[in-house]
């Protein structure tokens, strides 16, 4: 596996988050919460645990950058550093603690509630939100973390072997 298939998993990814997303939630749920699925972040995380922190950073940066100019953010960088940091954080796990499905899905899990306070700290920051933190953690950041566990733990064993499967060589590149 080359960095090839991991830009076509993204992008296709970037594809299917903003377009094909919004049609699969049922309309009750629209009402009452508010997800919002971040399966790059968690396949930046992925990458962050698999490969290692310094490559996670590049690809939540490029792709945080490209959702912040065509989707999401009101002002530019905010998703990009939320998304490279989250990254970059979950990258310094490597070695640290045993790699199993349920380090990793703890991994997934704070990683995204991380990004989410920290999109929420920039917004508050320059008053581009009037939430509640505590209306805003039980409407959409709990939802949200789940939308995005479940597909993690859909992912995990492909690419975990996609991951392992990725010559030496050019993982120690990377470093």
């Amino acid at each position: 596996m080359n960095h090839k298939k991991i830009w076509l998993v993204l992008a296709l990814l970037f594809w299917l988050e903003n377009t094909i997303w919004p049609w699969l939630l049922p309309e009750a749920w629209q009402t009452k919460v508010q997800v919002a699925p971040h399966f790059i972040l968690v396949i930046v995380m992925f990458i962050g645990l698999y490969i290692n922190r310094h490559t996670a950073l590049m690809y939540g940066l490029i792709f945080g950058m490209l959702q912040d100019f065509i989707y999401y953010s009101p002002m530019m960088g905010p998703i990009s550093f939320g998304m490279g940091l989250t990254g970059y954080l979950a990258g310094l796990m490597i070695g640290r603690l045993y790699s199993s499905i349920f380090v990793s899905m703890l991994v997934i899990a704070l990683g995204n509630l991380f990004y989410e306070l920290i999109i929420f700290g920039l917004y508050q920051l320059f008053k581009l939100t009037h939430s509640n933190l505590e209306w805003l953690f039980l409407h959409q950041m709990l939802p949200s973390m789940l939308i995005n566990l479940l597909f993690a733990l859909a992912v995990y064993v492909p690419l975990r072997k996609m991951f392992e499967s990725l010559p030496q060589k050019l993982a120690e590149a990377d470093e």
